[in-house]
């Protein structure tokens, strides 16, 4: 009997030659329950606006929205991450938009929570959308994000998502300490209930350009950089770190963005601490791929599929992806 493992008494490739075999050994599998769809909103009624730089993505008022939510849900996606285009005449130094009642957001959140209630909410917590700096907090003289002073005002916004229905508040921001206060904040008031989404590790990115395009900040920025607050791509044992600390402070899952050139950070991220892991194929990922595709040089929906199955196998529990409702059409397709 021949007992040797080696070739060519192991061949491997005799699994990979039919397709019912390839099916049955497939470690990893991308199913409509990984994916949130990331929305664009704006105010007014029957607004339908397209971002050049993301092809396909489009900014919706709420009427809008609310369509696009029930096509969703019979879609089968689970969640939703709302991101607003702030009018300039309500942006500000200090960002007091962000909280108030009746802002977009909040209005947003109760006409979703009211019609649609099985569609997971997820509110994005930072205020560069509502600043007329771009920064994604308040600025001292010399422009430096003020930390703590900032954390201030980010618990006014997220207990205003929570009061407003949102299921999870998602802290982007990267001040230090602000989800121990905003968890401490929801519990006293109430909202035991209200996840938190903690961006744990988000890097000062060169990907998020065509983002800060579809949500209006990228004029106010004026050039400017995140680097004093977002870390340093060079890092990765930082970002472990940056989770510890997020998952002491009372953060329910932990994300990681960029996605794909970050994907290592996501495998240690979940090796480590085995928590739901979320990960966030960007705006300049979207990009990329679209250009490519448009121009023939990426076949479309085998290149998308194989770029969501590579957070899969990284260890990501959900994407956060603007080719979601796509992919769903695709998974429903072939169901």
């Amino acid at each position: 009997m021949n007992t040797n493992r080696y070739f060519p008494a192991s061949r491997p490739r005799r699994m990979r030659e039919q397709d019912f075999s390839r099916r049955l050994m497939a470690e990893h599998k991308l199913t409509v329950d990984d994916l949130i769809y990331p929305l664009f909103i704006v105010e007014g009624e029957q607004q339908r606006e397209s971002i050049t730089s993301m092809p396909g993505i489009e900014r919706l008022s709420l009427d809008l929205l609310l369509e696009e939510a029930k096509e969703l849900v019979a879609l089968g996606i689970p969640a939703i991450a709302l991101f607003p285009v702030v009018p300039a005449a309500k942006k500000s130094l200090n960002a007091e938009e962000a909280w108030q009642p009746d802002a977009l957001v909040q209005r947003a959140v109760k006409l979703l929570k009211q019609q649609v209630p099985e569609l997971g909410i997820i509110t994005d917590v930072a205020l560069d959308p509502f600043t007329t700096h771009g920064q994604d907090g308040i600025i001292d003289e010399n422009g430096y994000v003020l930390n703590d002073v900032t954390t201030e005002a980010l618990v006014k916004q997220a207990l205003s998502h929570a009061a407003a229905g949102a299921d999870i508040v998602a802290p982007s921001d990267m001040m230090d300490g602000r989800i121990g206060v905003i968890r401490e904040a929801l519990e006293d008031a109430g909202y035991v209930n209200t996840r938190i989404l903690a961006y744990s590790a988000k890097y000062a990115s060169s990907y998020y350009g065509p983002f800060r395009d579809a949500v209006g900040s990228a004029g106010n920025l004026k050039g400017g950089n995140k680097k004093t607050y977002q870390m340093d791509p060079a890092n990765s044992n930082e970002a472990l770190h940056e989770v510890a600390l997020d998952l002491e402070e009372g953060a329910d899952m932990v994300m990681v963005k960029p996605g794909m050139p970050y994907l290592d950070i996501v495998r240690r991220v979940k090796d480590e601490f085995g928590v739901p892991t979320f990960a966030y194929q960007v705006s300049g990922e979207y990009a990329m791929h679209m250009a490519a595709i448009q121009n023939g040089w990426l076949a479309e929906q085998p290149v998308i599929m194989e770029s969501l199955l590579a957070f899969k196998r990284a260890g990501a529990d959900g994407i956060l992806t603007y080719f979601a409702k796509k992919v769903a059409i695709w998974l429903k397709q072939a169901a």
